[in-house]
């Protein structure tokens, strides 16, 4: 078993808050090692924790994992490196955390939300939206990119999608700051030296946030049952399969965790991204609608707003040779198989026009393929369509304000000027 040197332990909170150019030599460095490294767990009080886990940083081991749920189970949990305990699971054990059948039968229902005739219909209320939040953008002047454009447009559309009243979207913004922050002083207050003072107060925390937003999907279901209207929760809440409250509840901490986050994260890197390499930017805007999906995917590839999840062996099982015993917990790092040497050419390169681009910033192959990924570059879409029309000169001002997180990889601010 080969264990992490000094200064490359990924387990600890501090390695996350390096700059990105040195946690991206990090893990080059791990893609040339002959075994995927073992790393040895932090213990989180009242959490727990384990006996550590193996680093997946090459791209074929990550697409081969992916695909083979049936070894490479997302149970007990794919979102949290420790086991999550009962109170937490119950806000946060989505149909991520599940494997078949249970997962197909969750996916199956929640799928509704992601038909072509319901995507179709949201085209008209995407564009209206990304207008409107320019509008407002112009009228307060530039300041934040992140808080003024980019958190905007997808809270605003998954909220819609699940009738959610427009005065409630500020709270499912910080309540969603709050979850996937949670490492984060600025949203938790909690300091990476892992105390149970600052770590009982950020579960505190946590914990409202999943409360919150549990009870406000809920709620709209158990109105929906009495008076279906045909929105997407009366599609999920009634019929032959239908989702419960708990279920609701926790899906839809999902779909506005996962689907605000990473089109919120990928808008603010795509500005400064378009920023920094001016000229693909003018590839982008010499054909837009024959470049813009291309765009979408390489800004996706190069941020990878979602950096792992986990995932546990059901069986002994060997791969790449490397050989696993049941029990074992392995670390899809998709941040490094998207700067796979092997994959990709120039990976460190932002180019437009690559072309194959094989990444998994919408996860590996397989049954956990984010079902969310085609809305996720409409958003973007008909943002950067806004954006780069209304406001030719805009671009992002100085370095963005990052996110401590090991699992997503965020911009919390973003200075930029029009």
């Amino acid at each position: 078993m080969t264990t992490l040197p000094v200064g490359l332990d990924l387990a600890q909170i501090p390695f996350w808050g390096l700059p990105q150019d040195e946690r991206m030599e990090t893990f080059r460095k791990l893609r040339a090692l002959d075994h995927p490294m073992f790393v040895t767990e932090q213990v989180v009080p009242f959490i727990g924790g384990g006996p550590g886990y193996y680093a997946l940083v090459r791209h074929a081991d990550v697409t081969e994992a992916s695909r083979n749920a049936a070894v490479f189970s997302s149970e007990p949990c794919s979102n949290s490196i420790p086991d999550m305990p009962r109170w937490l699971s119950v806000y946060f054990g989505s149909m991520i955390n599940m494997d078949d059948p249970r997962h197909a039968r969750l996916r199956r229902i929640v799928s509704r939300a992601f038909t072509p005739r319901i995507l179709s219909k949201m085209e008209e209320d995407l564009a209206r939206a990304a207008t409107e939040i320019v509008d407002q953008a112009i009228e307060e002047g530039p300041g934040d990119f992140v808080e003024q454009v980019a958190a905007r447009l997808p809270v605003r559309v998954i909220c819609d999608m699940m009738g959610i009243p427009a005065k409630y979207h500020d709270m499912v913004l910080r309540r969603t700051n709050v979850i996937l922050g949670n490492a984060d002083p600025e949203y938790t207050g909690l300091d990476p030296d892992f105390s149970r003072v600052n770590v009982a107060r950020g579960l505190v925390k946590l914990l409202h946030a999943g409360f919150s937003l549990n009870r406000l999907a809920a709620r709209l279901g158990d109105e929906r049952r009495k008076r279906p209207t045909g929105d997407l929760v009366s599609l999920l809440v009634n019929g032959e399969e239908r989702l419960t409250s708990q279920e609701l509840g926790s899906f839809f901490i999902l779909l506005v965790v996962a689907g605000s986050e990473t089109t919120r994260n990928a808008i603010a890197y795509g500005l400064k991204l378009f920023t920094d390499h001016p000229e693909q930017r003018e590839l982008l805007l010499a054909d837009f609608d024959g470049r813009v999906v291309k765009a979408c995917d390489e800004i996706v590839r190069y941020a990878t707003p979602v950096i792992q999840f986990r995932r546990t062996l059901t069986q002994d099982h060997e791969m790449n040779g490397t050989a696993y015993k049941k029990g074992d917990k392995v670390l899809l790092f998709y941040n490094s198989a998207n700067r796979d040497e092997s994959v990709f050419t120039d990976p460190d390169a932002f180019d437009i026009t690559r072309d194959p681009n094989p990444h998994v910033g919408f996860g590996g192959p397989g049954p956990h393929y984010c079902l969310g990924a085609h809305l996720a570059r409409r958003e973007m879409t008909v943002m950067f369509r806004e954006l780069f029309t209304r406001l030719p000169g805009i671009r992002s001002v100085g370095e963005p304000d990052f996110l401590l997180s090991n699992f997503i990889n965020g911009v919390k601010h973003l200075r930029y000027t029009f």
